[in-house]
């Protein structure tokens, strides 16, 4: 990759937080002023404060966007109220045009860099968030596609993340059910390792070198000599949107459901390590119903033990062994549990588990909505918390249940039919902790991917 060690002009500056501090401020503290308000006259009204919130972040786009629709796609996150107003947001921002491109990838490249390619679009084939994607041919002939992050970056990140603290902090002081400071402070750590190309370009090898043979799942690969930290070239992957199949054959969709479940849960079973991004758009199908892998800015890895307290409450909740739950509770990290707020997450482990409890063909839910996936039993976690509780939950649970809720939602619109219980048990088939810390360390080594603090 071109100069992995070279001065970095786009990192975290101060300059470049106060530039974006002055664009968000205004908005983050007139939000924080009318919850404090609220709350001081004693009459909070939350579904017309969650509207405020939303109007109020509505005018902002970039990390901030992806920060508050990752709260809203966090079932246990935010109550009803606030989530729903949030997954309205749109986090995509606009395109950059062309002589800002050239800019960039000149900045990248070098300023022969279009002799590197054999030809590249203007325009560009998707933009989101952090960054916009291209299309190129290389020298080669190869079809490309060339991962562009938008400028300053970094500090938008820190600035954003600093601003939804404060929203945050007063919104605690108003609903007590459940302390967000953590998920916070673990959607920062993700969006500053999303930042990273060279991050995102070891987990594909990781993916890769992890999936390989395996027919029905597909991994881009990176073009090393035209990556950067914040250009990352692929080959690019031909394919048609997952939700193009939802009306087609069932066999299909449930071939494609099949391969949705094993590209989520063979890695975190067998390397404690999950692709933390559901959003639809981050798959497509091949022509012969290959599924298509295609970011890998939000991965998250774990202890090995965390993925054995998944395994532990599997067990528990099959066997209905309430001192075996507790156990897993603990060993994520849960401190000082109450029969009562016990009882209450086990209402959600019974809800994320009861497709796989069943060793019968099935949908994983009957009569939800792909977007309500979850909802019904997150409201009702989240009211008797706020009678029980508080509860904090621990940083890892929330990518785990973010990802756990969009892949139920991916196959609520394909409407697949499967033995769920007989794909969990062939995924953790012979799981050991000591055989998935070594495993962990081999292919992390081998990928160059950072292992788990």
């Amino acid at each position: 990759m071109s100069n992995p060690n070279g001065d970095d002009p786009e990192r975290n500056s101060l300059s470049g937080r106060l530039s974006r501090y002055a664009r968000v401020g205004a908005q983050a503290s007139v939000a924080a002023a009318k919850f404090a308000g609220s709350r001081a006259l004693g009459s909070v009204d939350h579904k017309a404060t969650a509207a405020d919130l939303k109007a109020m972040l509505g005018g902002l786009k970039g990390p901030m966007m992806k920060v508050a629709q990752m709260l809203a796609t966090i079932p246990e996150a935010l109550p009803e109220e606030y989530a729903q107003e949030l997954m309205q947001l749109q986090a995509a921002a606009p395109a950059m045009g062309w002589p800002f491109v050239r800019r960039r990838m000149m900045a990248e490249l070098g300023a022969d860099w279009e002799r590197k390619f054999h030809s590249f679009e203007r325009e560009a084939a998707a933009a989101a968030s952090l960054g916009q994607v291209h299309r190129a041919v290389g020298l080669d002939g190869a079809k490309l596609a060339a991962k562009l992050q938008y400028p300053d970056m970094a500090s938008a990140v820190e600035a954003d993340v600093q601003q939804l603290k404060l929203l945050l902090s007063v919104y605690k002081r108003m609903d007590k059910a459940i302390d967000p400071s953590d998920m916070v402070d673990e959607i920062g750590a993700r969006l500053r390792e999303e930042l990273d190309y060279f991050r995102e370009a070891a987990h594909i090898r990781l993916y890769s070198r992890f999936f390989e043979g395996h027919d029905g799942i597909r991994i881009p690969q990176v073009v090393d000599g035209l990556s950067t930290k914040r250009l990352l070239t692929m080959n690019w992957l031909d394919g048609r949107p997952m939700l193009s199949f939802k009306d087609g054959p069932l066999a299909d969709r449930n071939r494609l459901a099949t391969q949705m479940f094993q590209a989520w849960w063979l890695p975190f079973a067998n390397l404690a390590v999950i692709h933390g991004d559901p959003h639809l758009g981050n798959y497509t199908v091949a022509p012969d119903l290959a599924l298509n892998l295609l970011d890998y800015g939000c991965i998250r890895t774990f202890n090995p033990n965390f993925v054995g307290g998944v395994v532990d409450l599997y067990h528990a909740m099959l066997r209905n062994d309430g001192d075996l739950a507790v156990h897993a509770f603990e060993t994520w990290g849960f401190k000082g549990l109450s029969r009562e707020t016990i009882e209450t997450l086990s209402i959600w482990a019974r809800f994320i588990y009861a497709p796989m409890l069943e060793d019968r063909v099935r949908t994983i839910a009957n009569g939800v909505e792909p977007g309500q996936y979850g909802r019904r039993e997150a409201f009702e976690v989240h009211s008797r918390l706020r009678k029980h509780g508080p509860v904090k939950p621990p940083r890892e649970f929330v990518f785990m249940d973010r990802a756990a809720i969009g892949l139920g939602g991916v196959f609520l619109h394909l409407g697949a039919e499967l033995n769920f219980h007989t794909l969990f048990n062939q995924a953790i088939d012979g799981f050991r902790l000591d055989t998935v810390a070594a495993r962990q360390q081999d292919a992390f080594a081998a990928a160059g991917v950072p292992l788990p603090q």
